[in-house]
């Protein structure tokens, strides 16, 4: 078997401690994950792209941060849902983050379904957590999230699982009528990783 594949088939411990192993060797997302709480926001998480990139990149001996253009971060906040009020989370995290080298995407998962559709022209059902956001991925191998638990540990959110991810597998979510952005996001990722394998829809 290949290297790069030798978490695939694994059991989900086995799994699951291996992302974490690699989340901790990234200064990026260790810097993430330990600021974070520092915003005080309800429900919040590093999402998708800098986890699963870097999963990939460190599988195939990359450098870490090869094809990553950002960090993604959700927060679920119903109690204010103006753009304002995001605005203001947003300005703190630049303030916060400003050292790294990639720029913090952060957004409140309680406000999407307000411009989803103007954006991408389909409706967008009201989101109850954070975690509801990472369900809809167009892609189940992209829905990973982490965050620091009480204990100092990395707890992660794989409500797919992690084998497509491991076994470089790019797999459609087809709870979503999301086909473009699958197909547009396989794509792009098959670009740089040529490794994987893209399931179509």
């Amino acid at each position: 078997m290949s290297e790069r594949l030798r978490y695939a088939g694994q059991p989900a411990d086995v799994q699951a401690e291996a992302v974490r192993g690699i989340i901790r060797q990234t200064p990026l997302l260790v810097a993430v994950l330990e600021r974070l709480p520092d915003l005080a926001l309800p429900d919040s998480w590093l999402v998708s792209g800098a986890i699963y990139n870097c999963v990939w990149n460190h599988l195939t001996g990359r450098p870490p941060l090869t094809g990553i253009n950002d960090v993604d971060v959700f927060y679920f906040d119903s109690s204010d849902l103006s753009y304002e009020a995001e605005n203001r989370v947003i300005r703190r995290s630049k303030s916060l983050f400003a050292d790294l080298p990639l720029p913090l995407q952060i957004r409140n998962q309680a406000r999407v379904h307000l411009w989803y559709e103007r954006h991408f022209g389909a409706p967008y059902a009201p989101l109850k957590t954070s975690c509801e956001a990472v369900d809809r991925f167009a892609s189940t191998t992209h829905a990973v999230a982490a965050r620091l638990d009480g204990q100092s540990g990395i707890e992660l959110y794989t409500p797919y699982g992690l084998e497509a991810l491991l076994a470089f597998r790019v797999v459609p979510n087809r709870r979503t009528d999301n086909r473009e952005t699958h197909e547009r996001k396989a794509a792009r990722a098959s670009a740089v990783w040529p490794e994987l394998v893209v399931e179509p829809w």
